[in-house]
């Protein structure tokens, strides 16, 4: 069997997301035949998505059923072309933006939540605390070890349920405030980004101030964002800034992964009855509009409080519903982000295949 067979082979798996077979698509990288053992590369970059874990178990099956072994490796080309070394953050595959048109709708829970979320699925993540006024992750997560500087006055970011963090709380006095202007924001932004020692992360989710203000388009200038993910609750005063998240993204060519609607239902434990406290459908409502993915709906729950203030992210908790919405918005958006990086290489493979046959 050689590569031409191979391939050939490949045409059963479909990506069930893109609507075709992976081959079509242009979603294999490269093949080489060794007597036995196929070695294949996919242009999957969206690590432990579990539609990505599909398809790469659905290649091992088909190899496997024609008498072949088979490695796999994922490669997504270097973003905007560019070689490692010109780039912001080179050996991060995916930065994740969470946002909010607006304040106290739960946007750094998402954060924390999506992280520990993604780690625990096995992904090599890191957790960036943007907002420089109000800044909360290390409470969210009890982590209070600083980073450790090196000799060459970079930061070593603490780890804590197996995420990276970084975060301005770390570096100003518990009660400090940080009364800064516009480019001194910018200046800590880029330090706090370029200036730590992530090392190779799948994921760097970066919580931002809630808004549209300088960090954000800092953020936005400055670093390679695969996606964003908007988080709102039912009610049509946070609906109204997500809009303008929503543009901000927009005008900066982002694209978003989708809505996550916080503080939904409230289960109440005593009268066994539910109750729409903000509204309710709002954030599934706004994602249809806009026509974005609804990543899912996140009960109002006192143990998300509990978790928040003491340190422990619900989405890492097993007999848990509310842990198990947490679970479904994290794999919502590894799925989207595999979404992202594959219909950009079928597209651009499509325009190579074109432009070769003119």
């Amino acid at each position: 069997m050689d590569e031409d067979d191979v391939r050939d082979r490949l045409r059963e798996v479909e990506d069930p997301e893109l609507s075709d077979d992976i081959v079509s698509l242009g979603l294999v990288n490269d093949v080489s035949v060794d007597g036995e053992t196929v070695t294949v590369d996919l242009a999957l970059g969206a690590p432990y998505s579990p539609t990505e874990s599909n398809i790469a178990a659905a290649v091992r099956e088909t190899l496997e059923e024609a008498g072949l072994e088979s490695e796999l490796s994922a490669t997504i080309p270097d973003r905007d072309g560019r070689s490692g070394e010109e780039q912001v953050l080179a050996n991060v595959k995916n930065v994740i933006a969470v946002a909010s048109g607006k304040g106290g709708v739960g946007k750094s829970t998402v954060s924390v939540n999506l992280a520990a979320g993604l780690s625990r699925l096995g992904a090599r993540v890191g957790l960036f605390d943007a907002d420089i006024y109000g800044p909360n992750v290390p409470r969210m997560v009890d982590a209070d070890e600083p980073p450790q500087a090196t000799e060459d006055e970079t930061l070593v970011p603490p780890e804590k349920y197996g995420v990276k963090l970084m975060s301005m709380a770390f570096l100003t006095g518990k009660d400090d405030p940080v009364i800064w202007r516009g480019p001194m924001v910018h200046k800590v932004i880029t330090q706090l980004t370029e200036d730590v020692e992530w090392g190779h992360l799948d994921y760097l989710i970066v919580d931002l101030p809630p808004g549209t203000g300088d960090t954000q388009l800092t953020m936005l200038q400055t670093m390679p964002v695969t996606g964003a993910v908007i988080v709102t609750t039912p009610q049509d005063v946070a609906l109204d800034d997500a809009r303008k998240g929503l543009e901000m993204f927009a005008t900066h060519e982002t694209i978003v992964l989708g809505i996550a609607e916080n503080m939904s239902t409230f289960a109440c434990p005593d009268c066994d009855s539910q109750h729409d406290i903000f509204g309710s459908g709002g954030g599934e409502a706004f994602a249809d509009e806009h026509e974005l993915p609804f990543l899912g709906s996140i009960p109002l729950d006192p143990a998300v409080r509990e978790g928040g203030d003491g340190g422990r992210p619900t989405v890492l908790e097993d007999d848990s519903q509310t842990g198990d919405a947490f679970r479904t918005i994290t794999e919502n958006v590894a799925n989207n982000t595999g979404i992202v990086h594959r219909r950009k290489v079928s597209q651009r493979r499509g325009d190579e295949t074109a432009s070769a046959d003119r």
